[in-house]
């Protein structure tokens, strides 16, 4: 820890798990105080898209649940091995995802379902010769492939196999997103390819992902003297230029209580700024309401974003990425079941038990359903009588197989319906909705990060000439890493955090699962069997 340090002062907008971290990494690895770092959000509660909230009798809701992996999250765990369980400081989040993961593995049984209700053998992933040749995809450079859709690169049979299908499920994939973000992807996960049939890669938290990893970090942070302020929708950033090019934040424009306020940054200050947002505007709908589609964007962050992209060329195009929310939305459903006979038929099904299973996938299901049971209790203090599952539909504009309704004008009622007829169990339908609450998400940018961009869309981490400023989440540009994951907020964090600091420590290397010759023959064993 330097002077320097100890009288610098960090400014971070947003309170998703990207500042989150970075102020982790500037107490942990900067040595600033941790009194002199303020967290700027507007929401009631931090995490992001890491969330899970609820009650027993209301209903829990998980909006999502990003996938987590060993090999390719190398700075997520980093981060967590440093943060201690709540109620136990002998045991970090990491040894406690380890231990758990240990004792629950994943393989799931069920991954595909077809229309007739039969479970599909998925390891027969359906590749034809001339979708092997079209996977030239992953030697074509960035700047070859641009702003090209994955349709464009691929012929029709590939959509329709069974390795398409998974893919596209487990990561949210549309046909209409960006190649780019599809090469990144086979060349981060190639190791999942010989397990993409069982998901036997996948890594889970013991609860949801925001009382398993979000609290305990903001515990952690508020011991530090971390101070978090909610309620603050911050508008705008001031910033000055030097006569050789440096650029410095000076000022952070916000409002509160319909009051405008700001905050000053001094010279030896630091402001990282979260641009953009996956959940913005997201709205929910119960038994017997639809979720609202919000097109104007009435949250905070997209408009930040694009009042920053204004003042200068590399600071992103946010129109790239929320210009087309029919594109860029989908729809999850949380079923919060009194009466376990879901369950328990569905482990019958499938041979998994509650946590073990994965996504199972309605193939045929014009919505593309996917559903998963998580290993219970999923949300903290979730009584033993009462069970979670959670689902997703990729097609919500698509009338539905039995109630003949798109998923986007269908209640959480008539979603539960339509899962029990893709799962045939029509003999305990009227036990399991009479006992069960269903709360259900629209989320009009959720898929927003994988659209269609040119290589300059996003703006770097670290801006070229800033002296104090870095960009923060989903939306900024990692060469070689994937969005849509945990790993690639904290990596940015940890770089702007390091950059703009002088951290003397290295960020971990993007994980290539080609570099290792063995992973690489597995996969390929595995696209021409």
């Amino acid at each position: 820890m330097t002077n320097e340090t100890q009288n610098s002062h960090a400014y971070l907008v947003g309170g998703g798990i990207a500042s989150l971290a970075a102020a982790v990494f500037l107490v942990r690895d900067a040595g600033m105080p941790g009194e002199n770092i303020r967290i700027l959000e507007e929401l009631p509660q931090t995490g992001g898209a890491l969330d899970g909230s609820g009650a027993p009798d209301t209903g829990y809701v998980a909006r999502g649940g990003r996938m987590l992996e060993d090999e390719a999250y190398v700075c997520l765990w980093n981060l967590l091995a440093a943060i201690p369980t709540l109620g136990n400081d002998n045991v970090s989040v990491l040894q406690e995802t380890e231990e758990f993961n240990a004792r629950w593995l994943t393989h799931a049984n069920a991954r595909l379902i077809d229309a007739s209700g039969r479970i599909l053998d998925a390891s027969e992933l359906g590749f034809t010769t001339a979708d092997r040749v079209e996977a030239r995809l992953l030697a074509l450079p960035e700047s070859v492939i641009g702003a090209r859709r994955i349709e464009d690169c691929f012929s029709e049979h590939f959509f329709t196999t069974n390795f398409w299908a998974m893919w596209r499920t487990t990561f949210a994939f549309q046909n209409w997103h960006s190649a780019i973000e599809l090469k990144r992807y086979f060349l981060r996960f190639l190791q999942e390819l010989p397990r993409i049939h069982t998901l036997a890669g996948v890594r889970r938290t013991r609860l949801n992902q925001y009382d398993s990893i979000v609290l305990p970090v903001q515990a952690w942070l508020e011991r530090q003297g971390v101070r978090i302020e909610h309620g603050i929708r911050v508008t705008d950033v001031e910033f000055a230029v030097g006569e050789a090019g440096e650029r410095r934040a000076e000022r952070i424009l916000f409002e509160r209580d319909g009051t405008a306020g700001s905050y000053g940054i001094g010279p030896r200050d630091y402001a990282f700024i979260t641009i953009g947002s996956m959940t913005a505007d997201a709205r929910y709908g119960g038994d017997d309401t639809v979720p609202e589609l919000v097109r104007d964007k009435r949250d905070g962050a997209w408009n930040l974003w694009e009042t920053l992209a204004r003042k200068a060329p590399d600071f992103g195009r946010p129109g790239a990425f929320n210009g087309n929310v029919d594109e860029a939305k989908w729809e999850s459903f949380t079923l919060t079941m009194r009466s376990p006979a879901l369950l328990k038929r569905i482990e019958e099904f499938s041979g998994n038990a509650p946590g073990t299973g994965a996504l199972m996938t309605f193939k045929d299901s014009r919505w593309l359903m996917s559903v998963v049971v998580p290993h219970q209790p999923h949300f903290a203090g979730q009584p033993e009588d009462v069970f979670t599952l959670w689902g997703y539909g990729l097609f919500v504009d698509e009338p539905g197989e039995l109630t003949g309704k798109k998923m986007s004008e269908a209640t959480g009622q008539e979603i539960l319906v339509e899962l029990l007829g893709h799962l045939g169990f029509d003999d305990i339908a009227d036990e399991v909705c009479a006992t069960t609450a269903v709360t259900t998400v629209m989320m009009p940018y959720i898929s927003s990060q994988f659209e269609r961009r040119d290589i300059h869309d996003r703006p770097l981490v670290v801006p070229s000439g800033s002296t104090n400023f870095a960009f923060l989440g989903q939306f900024t540009e990692i060469p070689e890493d994937v969005v849509f994951t945990v790993e690639y907020s904290v990596r940015g964090a940890m770089h702007a955090v390091y950059e703009l600091l002088g951290v003397d420590k290295e960020v971990p290397a993007v994980y290539h699962a080609l570099s290792d010759p063995l992973t690489a023959l597995r996969a390929l064993k595995a696209v021409f069997a």
